[in-house]
């Protein structure tokens, strides 16, 4: 099987520290291109993976050597950039939130049907097998019936010129912690998830949501509680309390590769703890989207539904300002 030759558009801190050493060392992806608008970046970067080095984002999205575009951008410009290289012909991998607009989220996972693209979101936890051994105990009965879901991705407080603060480049709790543990009710709980309840509070002297927490629930009545933000004690975690037991997932979202995976499930006859091997999830992110490439697999549906419920979030927080 042919590998699939990358391009990335931009020199992102998450592009050098994570995605492209993965990148160089899984078998099925070649790194073929760095592109920055700073010819010396791009010339950098790529040299480090046997790259070729490229001037400017829409130089690389026409290049006859890439067949898919990875977009770290921030994530005010995913949509703009993620549409380019659709149009170009390029699958796409782009990071989270694939855009932040439901409108312009449908218009893309529209368009890579169309053209018979992948186009995949980063959202790599869900790619940790992690997670399906905890939908195994849940659906196993292991806790009995479920009650609740509490999850929760927060951050300390990050440099003042980070980003994420700048509400031009589409900052903001939301947009960057918020997705997780979001998505892990989805992952756990079904797509068919109603908002309660939302909150975004703006931290002093930004302009962007810097905290926020949302209540959901299912149509059985599980209820779902969801806490994120930029400016607080780091946790990264979910629980699931049912009618007998609770299992509690810690490091859920952005476990190192070394890292030991140990499910806790208590139950009225004690506490048990499994313990997983570890696992890569950058590289199994990677294998999922190549092999998304080499099948020609449709955009996943959850994502839409992502984007639907973020959409409903900001609404319910900030009326009118979505």
């Amino acid at each position: 099987m042919r590998t699939v030759r990358i391009g990335v558009l931009g020199c992102a801190d998450i592009a050098r520290r994570r995605m492209l050493p993965a990148m160089a060392a899984e078998p099925g992806i070649t790194v073929a291109a760095v592109a920055s608008r700073d010819t010396d970046r791009a010339r950098e970067l790529a040299g480090r993976f046997g790259a070729r080095p490229v001037t400017g984002y829409a130089e690389l999205l026409g290049q006859d050597d890439v067949d898919a575009v990875y977009v770290p951008l921030p994530a005010a410009l995913h949509a703009r950039w993620t549409e380019a290289a659709l149009r170009a012909g390029k699958h796409v991998l782009a990071e989270k939130p694939l855009t932040t607009s439901l409108a312009e989220s449908r218009r893309l996972v529209a368009l890579a049907q169309d053209s018979g693209l992948a186009l995949m979101e980063n959202v790599m936890f869900v790619h940790h097998s992690q997670h399906d051994v905890v939908r195994g105990l849940v659906s196993d009965g292991t806790i009995g019936e479920p009650r609740a879901f509490h999850a929760a991705f927060t951050v300390p407080r990050l440099p003042d010129d980070d980003i994420r603060y700048d509400h031009e480049l589409g900052g903001g709790a939301l947009w960057d912690t918020g997705v997780y543990p979001l998505r892990a009710a989805l992952h756990v709980l079904g797509e068919d998830l109603e908002v309660l309840g939302a909150t975004l509070v703006e931290g002093p002297g930004r302009s962007v949501d810097t905290a926020g927490a949302a209540l959901l629930r299912t149509p059985e009545g599980v209820g779902v509680q969801l806490t994120f933000g930029l400016d607080h004690g780091y946790r990264s975690a979910y629980e699931i309390w049912g009618s007998r037991g609770r299992i509690t997932v810690e490091r859920a979202f952005t476990p190192p590769a070394d890292h030991q995976p140990l499910i806790r499930v208590e139950c009225p006859g004690g506490v048990e703890e499994i313990s997983l091997h570890p696992e890569d999830q950058v590289a199994a992110t990677l294998r999922a989207f190549a092999a998304a490439v080499h099948d020609g697999a449709v955009p996943d549906p959850v994502c839409l539904r992502q984007a639907e419920l973020l959409h409903e979030l900001r609404e319910r927080a900030l009326p009118g300002r979505s």
